[in-house]
């Protein structure tokens, strides 16, 4: 068992790109929330078979929790679950949340890894994305923490937003790679369903940027990362010194990892679970020990097409003895991975195919061109 997710549906404001789950009206029942998060820890204890190697709060904002609430849901993990003497444990947490006195909480309840949102360094992005920090308060939460003695603090930024230039962006990145930061997560905006982003491009009101115009930012954004030592270990992810996020890297490697809370997904060797996206029928569910969650039986195909989906995202690639394992490659997807190295888009190892940093730009899609569809 590589790690435990537990996700905090709360947060303080809307932003308007985001689809996640989560409430900004959660006052009345935040007690009822926390105490039903960790009776599901408890209820899942047998799925641990192996100590823990990470624990991760995400939301939702999980640094919205005051000092008890974090502690009574970690004193549950340390009495049901064994763990590794070092293990990572990891808190999501908005610039507005970190001061000194959070931080010294976090510290000493063993929270040993930030990872900060700071999506956007420009002023105008913060104000129509409805964050609740301004450009100073990112910044100086990477000082704060520090000084409070985190070593491990990973930062969240945003490229392919509307009105962002590439110099802009060049500044963003300039001054978060030189905050002390030992990881970055930079993602291309997406433009989700239902969200208020999605209804301000559909009406006009916001337009989002050309390709071309992303694809320099983020061969920018691979430039300055590489050239300040950070290494891209995943298409959106970047550590220095090998400061991987031990967490997320299991998903991409499809190790087993159990998922708490309301929305929260959970997989393991052919199968995979997610619990009900809705706050109270969660509690109500915990409560009354019906059933709070789905399940997935994976199919031998749905195990293959997840290899390339998680493998081509990463450092690690797909492993040629798992290939084997499924009966190796057809004879049209040799020739569509004959065509792929060729084209510098793909690199053979001795041990697993990965994607060049070329490649990388177009990880999901060439991946998708491995699916198997029975």
């Amino acid at each position: 068992m590589a790690g435990l997710y537990v996700h905090i549906p709360f947060c303080a404001k809307k932003c308007s790109y985001c689809d996640f789950h989560f409430s900004t009206q959660f006052e009345a029942y935040r007690n009822d929330m926390v105490s039903a998060i960790v009776k599901e820890i408890e209820l899942r204890q047998n799925e641990a078979l192996n100590p823990l190697e990470s624990i991760y709060f995400g939301g939702g904002t999980p640094s919205l929790l005051k000092k008890k609430e974090l502690s009574l849901i970690l004193e549950s993990i340390n009495k049901y679950y064994k763990k590794k003497e070092r293990i990572e444990v990891t808190l999501e947490a908005n610039p507005e949340d970190v001061s000194v006195e959070n931080l010294t909480n976090w510290l000493e309840l063993g929270i040993n890894r930030l990872s900060i949102g700071i999506q956007s360094l420009k002023k105008e992005d913060l104000n129509w994305m409805n964050r609740g920090h301004s450009e100073q308060d990112a910044l100086s939460s990477i000082s704060l923490a520090l000084k409070a003695g985190f070593k491990n603090i990973s930062a969240d930024l945003m490229y392919g937003l509307p009105g962002l230039t590439k110099k802009e962006w060049d500044e963003h990145l300039n001054l978060v790679v030189n905050s002390g930061i030992t990881h970055l997560s930079a993602y291309c905006l997406t433009l989700e369903k239902g969200t208020v982003l999605a209804h301000k491009v559909k009406t006009g009101n916001t337009i989002l940027p050309e390709d071309d115009q992303i694809e320099l930012q983020y061969n920018a954004l691979i430039t300055k990362l590489l050239s300040a030592g950070f290494e891209q270990y995943e298409v959106s992810n970047f550590a220095y010194n090998k400061m991987y996020s031990h967490h997320n890297s299991s998903y991409w490697k499809s190790i087993n990892y159990i998922g708490i809370g309301p929305s929260a997904h959970s997989f393991s060797a052919g199968y995979r679970r997610w619990n009900i996206a809705n706050n109270q029928v969660y509690i109500r569910s915990i409560k009354s020990g019906s059933l709070f969650h789905e399940d997935e039986v994976l199919s031998k195909k749905d195990l293959w097409n997840e290899l390339f989906l998680t493998g081509f995202r990463t450092r690690w690639g797909v492993n040629k003895k798992q290939i084997v394992q499924f009966g190796g490659f057809s004879k049209q997807e040799s020739i569509l991975l004959q065509r792929l190295i060729g084209e510098g888009k793909v690199r053979e190892e001795k041990s697993c195919y990965v994607l060049t940093s070329s490649g990388f730009l177009f990880a999901d899609a060439i991946a998708q061109d491995f699916f198997r569809l029975s």
